[in-house]
């Protein structure tokens, strides 16, 4: 089975010398929800930021649903769908104009755009404010909007950074039956949070990165043993 992230060696050196991520390697397979743990300044956004293209590289390799992102960077992004801690939207067009943009993008079918559109803006109370602009949404309408826009072509690679900040409980359990959903059909997730509870209940794979290193990976069970995720990261913290 292929999986649909793979991360071979990487290492991203910033100017100056500054190894922000070294030999990195990690696999997330088909129906994965992986999550990428570690304090700030770990090198978590770096990993995530050169995943979607976003940052260049020098040492390794990323590879996306069998697409590397250097060699075929635009079939690497065709599919992946990726929200940052802090989305930025265009503030002066609707919510509505935002997700056909959106939709555009992917080439999302009008009637099947439509469909998804209803479904995500019910199960995230947001199908009256549609119509309105974006720059009148609080913060939790701004990451639901960027949360709908992303599930819209239903990517074969979700990646999320801090995805249940500015969420009200609702949002968050309607968030985790969409990501659960898209897994079951075969694509994957790969997401960030400080939130361990969350992810040790969430994700049947996890990794743990500390000063550039991934200290243990593996399936959620295995690494874990009789410890919670929190008991294992402090432990591993101080060590």
């Amino acid at each position: 089975m292929q999986n649909i992230l793979e991360i071979r060696d990487f290492s991203k050196v910033y100017t100056g010398g500054k190894r922000a991520v070294d030999g990195l390697s990690l696999r997330v397979a088909p129906g994965d929800i992986f999550g990428f743990v570690g304090h700030n300044g770990a090198g978590k956004t770096t990993t995530i930021r050169a995943v979607v293209g976003v940052i260049d590289f020098e040492e390794g390799s990323i590879v996306v649903d069998g697409h590397d992102i250097k060699d075929n960077p635009v079939a690497a992004k065709s599919r992946i769908a990726y929200i940052p801690d802090k989305p930025d939207l265009y503030e002066y067009i609707t919510g509505i104009q935002y997700l056909n943009y959106m939709a555009d993008i992917f080439g999302v079918p009008k009637d099947i755009r439509r469909e998804r559109i209803e479904k995500y803006a019910e199960a995230f109370e947001l199908t009256a404010a549609l119509g309105d602009l974006i720059s009148s949404y609080s913060h939790g309408m701004k990451q639901k909007t960027s949360l709908i826009g992303a599930f819209l072509h239903r990517p074969r690679l979700l990646i999320l950074d801090e995805p249940f900040i500015g969420l009200d409980p609702i949002s968050s359990i309607r968030l985790r039956e969409m990501m659960h959903e898209l897994c079951a059909a075969g694509s994957a997730i790969f997401f960030s949070s400080h939130v361990l509870v969350v992810v040790e209940k969430l994700c049947n794979k996890i990794g743990i990165i500390k000063d550039g290193k991934l200290i243990t990976s593996g399936e959620t069970e295995t690494v874990l043993g009789d410890s919670s995720l929190e008991e294992l990261y402090v432990e591993l913290s101080q060590t």
